[in-house]
């Protein structure tokens, strides 16, 4: 059956927004060519595929079940120009990536570096974002892949997710302020004490705090920020206990800092690559995932 392309875009449309003039204005249209172009992809289908009344518009069966098929198809189609758009406005081959602050200071750093040195004409361009923020960039096409913390509710089944390394979580607190040296500490017994961990919009913060309520313990932070270097220095200086991944206090404790052993034992987290592999890969960013996945020599 030949259907013209514009006739599907103009049904995602009125589908997605179940809104005819919602849909002619994302389309730049008017709302009667919005609803001719509704009415012709119906005839040729054979099929109504809109519930239309005075106040509302709501899709058939028939036009549920299309739109499931159709609703990928655009994505996809979207993803690709996307992608074609920015390298061009980026006047050449770039590379899209997004982690957090503390990914990128604490693992892609020598990534970063061998990739340049192998294509040092590529524009690198990395975004900082939570874990959480990262697969919602990805999912909109706006990096090529992302580094992040698992588990992440963010991070869907339309993702290829491969894990890079595992890692575990620790608590870390001045000795002379906080000293629990000589036995382990349980969840309710640092729940009383001031916990300084990273804001609630990302994976570390959802993680810890269903730690907690798995042992029916309430966790209430005495401080909440979006740096771990620097909630490691307001550990250093005796404010509270700091709640960081392990690789961001290897080298830094002794006598300042230490880790806090506890009774209840925290599950291993993972750094996870995560891409659509659905469109099509560069060689610079192949070579890049090559890299992380330790493909590459």
């Amino acid at each position: 059956m030949d259907v013209n392309y514009e006739l599907y875009k103009v049904f995602y449309y009125v589908a997605k927004t179940l809104s005819f003039s919602e849909a002619a204005s994302a389309l730049f249209i008017s709302q009667s060519a919005v609803s001719q172009s509704v009415k012709v992809l119906e005839r040729r289908l054979g099929q109504v595929l809109f519930t239309r009344s005075t106040k509302r518009v709501t899709l058939t069966k028939e036009g549920e079940m299309l739109f499931k098929h159709i609703e990928p198809a655009i994505n996809l189609i979207t993803k690709g120009e996307n992608q074609l758009v920015n390298s061009q406005n980026a006047g050449g081959m770039q590379l899209r990536i997004a982690a957090s602050d503390t990914i990128c200071r604490y693992y892609l750093v020598p990534y970063l570096n061998r990739f340049h040195q192998t294509f040092p004409e590529v524009h690198l361009r990395v975004m900082n974002a939570t874990s959480l923020q990262c697969a919602e960039l990805l999912a909109e096409n706006a990096v090529d892949f992302i580094v992040a913390n698992s588990p992440n509710p963010a991070l869907n089944n339309s993702m290829q997710i491969e894990t890079l390394r595992e890692f575990s979580d620790v608590f870390v607190a001045n000795k002379h302020s906080y000293d629990y040296s000589d036995r382990a500490l349980s969840f309710a017994e640092l729940s009383a004490l001031p916990i300084l961990m990273l804001s609630k919009r990302s994976t570390t913060s959802e993680f810890l705090h269903e730690q907690f309520l798995s042992h029916s313990v309430e966790l209430a932070p005495a401080v909440e920020l979006s740096s771990n270097d620097l909630l490691i220095d307001l550990a250093k200086i005796g404010l509270g206990i700091a709640f960081v991944p392990d690789f961001c206090v290897e080298g830094k404790t002794g006598d300042e800092l230490y880790i806090i052993k506890t009774k209840d034992k925290l599950p291993k987290r993972k750094l996870v690559l995560a891409y659509d592999n659905s469109l099509p890969v560069s060689e610079p960013t192949g070579y890049f995932m090559q890299l992380l996945k330790g493909e590459r020599n």
